[in-house]
């Protein structure tokens, strides 16, 4: 058993850690709220606009659009969304293990595009093909990143550079449910007729469907970048929260467990002087 000195010294680091641990919780609560609210003003846009996607791509303007079009898939691209930190349970190695099952179940040649130190550094050390690397959703405003991010992506595709972009991030649930995420983004994937709000035929557009198509189709996949971002770094928050209480809980459990022994170790010290004084005074009687 440690002795007394030993067990006060660790009880005092972990009292110590755990006073960390707590106040990480509490930061990362007060940045959560700020995004799952950022997540849930970002929804209704990409979700209407995405449903404007679709009614146009039921017209002829959709079925030639270079964006909208399926083809022969021979090279990907793949966005992969993961954090700077850790201290966040297995969010980041829940991402990366998705990645890595879709690229088997692909079987296609695959550039990465890293937003994140995480996933960027797991796939360098293993020799992955890396475009670009990213700071991580939490270090760059969504939007920001978006934007410059969209524009290249489509550039990808319509200057043959790649036949598909899919992104991988963590759709934010709650603070303990964070769904790893595989969305194809280019080319749009379009809803099944009946979910799409309308038909060409019922609206008018100026110039013309194409020409709005043309331009809303761009908009589309940079909405989607900001959303999936803003996903990602509201279930960042949620990860480290959840963790940082765990870890608040196991510390508070240690503590226990070590002060116990702390008693114990004490008490048998007390017993054992006292062993000895009585042994000593039963001495001097004889």
């Amino acid at each position: 058993m440690p002795n007394l000195k030993a067990l006060r010294k660790r009880v005092t680091t972990v009292r110590s850690t755990q006073q960390i641990t707590k106040a990480m919780k509490m930061v990362a609560a007060a940045k959560l709220r700020r995004a799952e609210e950022a997540v849930v003003r970002a929804r209704p846009y990409a979700s209407r606009i995405g449903q404007l996607v679709a009614t146009l791509a039921g017209g002829e303007a959709g079925a030639t659009h270079p964006l909208l079009v399926s083809r022969e898939v021979q090279r990907i691209h793949v966005v992969l969304m993961t954090g700077d930190r850790g201290l966040c349970g297995a969010y980041n190695a829940n991402l990366i293990r998705r990645t890595e099952a879709f690229l088997r179940e692909g079987g296609k040649p695959a550039t990465l595009i890293t937003v994140g130190r995480k996933g960027a550094e797991y796939f360098k050390r293993r020799g992955a093909s890396i475009a670009e690397r990213l700071p991580g959703p939490l270090a760059t405003p969504a939007v920001q990143t978006a934007r410059s991010l969209g524009p290249r992506l489509v550039e990808y595709v319509l200057t043959g550079a790649t036949d598909a972009v899919y992104l991988v991030y963590s759709q934010f649930r709650s603070v303990i449910s964070q769904i790893p995420t595989v969305q194809r983004l280019i080319p749009v994937e379009i809803p099944q007729a009946g979910q799409a709000g309308g038909k060409v035929a019922d609206f008018l557009y100026e110039p013309g469907a194409a020409a709005v198509l043309a331009t809303l189709v761009p908009r589309y996949v940079t909405a989607e970048i900001g959303r999936a971002l803003l996903e990602a770094a509201a279930s960042e928050q949620g990860a480290r929260m959840a963790a940082m209480d765990n870890a608040t809980r196991n510390a508070s459990e240690l503590i226990d467990r070590l002060t116990l022994q702390m008693n114990r170790a004490r008490q048998a010290a007390i017993t054992k002087e006292l062993m000895e004084i009585v042994g000593g005074a039963e001495a001097l009687k004889g």
